[in-house]
């Protein structure tokens, strides 16, 4: 039997689904929880490293949600969305259209909502035309306007047997309010959704994204904290990651058979996180079904994957560093307990122990700010330090130490 025979059923992609969704039942079933609100009173961040299966975990709520009778609008967020508040009612408007297009409103209400003043005008359907007409008509400041459009667009939805809305937006760490250009378009979505939910309108906020994304929440309306849900996701447990291994395994009928170190070699060196078990599961699956073609004895090559995974994962974001910083990066990955979160003064005294020209805590503070900036490293809630990045420990400690 060749391995032609066999379609690799591993997905190491960016927001690929993989071909078992394993160790996600907490936040499921948190979701279904939030789903049972009739009054809005907690909204869902969904926040978690790359790597961790937020986007994989989005798309699996979404079926969920729509299965409980509510309608789902949303897409992922750019930057250029949060430019103005403008851009972010835009956004706002464009993606209910998509759920609201069928939907005709007759000649009572298309008088009620004051549109166009044509008493000609019979019905109308609530397409993306309508809502932004809606919009630029209606008087008073950006939340004035957009609060209008979608409470007339509630109204239109009530009848229609929904319980109500999610608005679902990955990356939306990408939010932020722009004070100098007097532009808050994430204080916007705050302020409006908080009114409309008191009001009862339901219209649920889901908003998945890095662990820089609640602190920017708060930051903008101090509310945030007592408006969402907190779900991190983390790294899967031993038994999860097994599944997550052998499962995809056994479903596609392949002959391979992992010993229990195998399973516990790709543990390991995956660290629990699914988009590295896809990736190794992926090179495994391919390598074991040729050793087996040459009756060779499987076994995983460590060394090779690793490398790749270097390559393919690490080294791009590795090069955005400076040298000094890439030297600041291999003393905080030789901090003990760094993996989960470290502070200033853990780094300080690793670096007096390591380097002959150490760095002060306030250089050390400032090389810190400018690494949360390109990504690699996030402040948490406590004043903490982590990596941004899964593993990113791991490749920094294979790395030669640079100028001790």
């Amino acid at each position: 039997m060749t391995s032609s025979v066999f379609t690799n059923p591993f997905r190491p992609g960016a927001g690929h689904m993989p071909p078992y969704l394993a160790g996600r039942e907490h936040e499921e079933h948190e979701f279904r929880r939030l789903l049972t609100q009739d009054l809005i009173i907690e909204n869902m961040v969904l926040t978690g490293l790359r790597g961790v299966g937020k986007t994989v975990l989005l798309d699996t709520l979404k079926p969920m949600g729509i299965q409980a009778d509510w309608l789902w609008a949303g897409t992922d967020l750019s930057e250029a969305t949060s430019i103005t508040e403008e851009r972010m009612a835009l956004r706002l408007i464009t993606d209910l259209s998509v759920i609201t297009s069928g939907i005709v409103i007759h000649s009572k209400e298309v008088r009620e909502i004051g549109f166009g003043g044509k008493a000609s005008l019979s019905e109308l359907k609530l397409d993306f035309h309508v809502l932004w007409n809606l919009y630029q008509t209606t008087p008073g400041l950006t939340s004035d306007k957009l609060k209008h459009v979608l409470e007339v667009v509630w109204d239109a939805l009530k009848h229609q047997n929904k319980r109500g809305v999610v608005f679902a937006y990955d990356e939306a760490q990408n939010l932020a309010d722009h004070a100098s250009d007097k532009e808050y378009p994430l204080s916007l979505l705050l302020d409006v959704f908080q009114s409309l939910q008191k009001r009862g309108v339901p219209f649920m906020l889901t908003l998945v994204g890095l662990p820089t994304l609640f602190p920017k929440l708060v930051e903008a309306r101090t509310f945030a904290d007592r408006m969402f849900h907190i779900v991190f996701l983390d790294r899967l447990t031993d038994a999860d990651s097994r599944e997550a291994i052998l499962r995809p395994i056994r479903e596609s009928q392949c002959p391979l058979n992992l010993s229990e170190k195998s399973v516990q070699e790709i543990v390991d060196l995956s660290g629990g996180y699914p988009y590295f078990i896809q990736f190794v599961c992926r090179d495994v699956y391919d390598a074991f079904l040729q050793q087996i073609e040459r009756d060779q004895e499987p076994g995983i090559p460590v060394e090779e994957i690793t490398r790749k995974l270097d390559s393919d994962f690490f080294a791009g974001r590795w090069a955005r560093a400076t040298d000094r910083q890439r030297q600041l990066l291999q003393v905080i990955a030789r901090v003990q307990g760094a993996s989960d979160e470290f502070s200033v003064q853990d780094v300080a005294e690793k670096a007096r122990e390591l380097l002959k020209k150490p760095f002060s805590p306030s250089h050390i503070s400032q090389m810190l700010a400018a690494l949360c900036s390109s990504g690699l490293l996030y402040k948490n809630r406590h004043g903490r330090y982590s990596f941004a990045v899964p593993l990113l420990d791991r490749f920094i400690l294979r790395q030669p130490m640079e100028n001790v």
